[in-house]
Parts: C-alpha cells; structure tokens; sequence
C-alpha cells in the first residue's frame, strides 16, 4: 500500500494534504497470492529437491516440504552428500505467489560442495524464481548463476 504526500506553501503557512510513504514492514507481503486457487493443491506438501552437483554423485534426492503457516506458504528442505567430501543444499523461506508455471520465493538457499568455491559455503538471499518450462516435471531456481564462483547452479524443486 502507498499513500502520498502533497504539502503546499502559502504564505508562511503549511498545508499537508497526503503522505508518499514506502510501505511499512508491518504492511509486506503476509499471505500468499495464487495466479489460481488450484495451484495451492500443486504445490503444498512433500517435494524431492536437488542440487545436481549433489545429484551426480550420490543420486539420491533430498525432499522439501511446503507448509501453508496462516496463509503464507513455507518452503523448507535440504539435500545432503553422503559421499566423501559431503556437500549440501538448504532452503528455506517463503513462497510469496503461485502462478500456473512459477512461484516467487523469498529466503535463503545454502549450497556447499566440495568441489566448488573451495569448499566454502555458498548463500543466496532474497527474492527469487523457480520457474517450470515445457514439461518438465520440477521448477527450476532462475538465478543459477551461482553468487560465489562462475559454475551455474540447477536447484529443482519437483512436483
């Protein structure tokens, strides 16, 4: 919501009409908004999530859940590297809208593998995309290129 702000000078006198407020944290973003009600049933439960780097080399999924926590869906999961050298993927956040082929989320992903930046943990943070092309099966982390080295990073969430 933003109000705006209008003040006029008259003579020495001051006239405020209105404010031009950013919103404040109080009025952000508290419910998830759906393109279509349907979706909620797409996307709420168990999901298989993975990090191919991860995915290559032990070939097991991790899972995520999506929760709805008052009208605001939550995304939480993680994937680990059972392997020599371990190696993981975490997110967690907020889904802040549903469309038919995307959803935006907000939060935080964890990326850690052995073999990339130097072993060092990897975050992102913020506003992102999962996006679902064509007809694959999974949405697809849109910012893939990966904030702490030049690979590029395919985090999936699948149906």
């Amino acid at each position: 919501m933003k109000r705006s702000l209008f003040v006029a000078l008259s003579f020495g006198s001051l006239l405020i009409i209105g404010a031009s407020i950013a919103p404040s944290r109080a009025e952000t973003v508290t419910k998830t908004t759906f393109q279509n009600p349907s979706l909620k049933s797409k996307i709420l439960g168990k999901h298989m999530l993975s990090l191919q780097w991860l995915q290559f080399t032990n070939n097991e999924f991790g899972s995520a859940l999506v929760t709805d926590k008052n009208g605001m869906l939550m995304l939480k999961g993680e994937q680990q590297h059972k392997g020599k050298g371990g190696g993981y993927l975490k997110v967690d956040g907020r889904i802040t809208e549903v469309n038919a082929n995307s959803f935006k989320f907000n939060g935080k992903i964890l990326t850690q593998v052995e073999t990339i930046a130097d072993g060092k943990e990897c975050v992102r943070e913020g506003d992102m995309t999962f996006l679902a092309k064509g007809k694959r099966k999974y949405w697809r982390l849109q910012e893939m290129k990966s904030p702490c080295s030049e690979v590029t990073d395919y985090v999936d969430l699948y149906f």
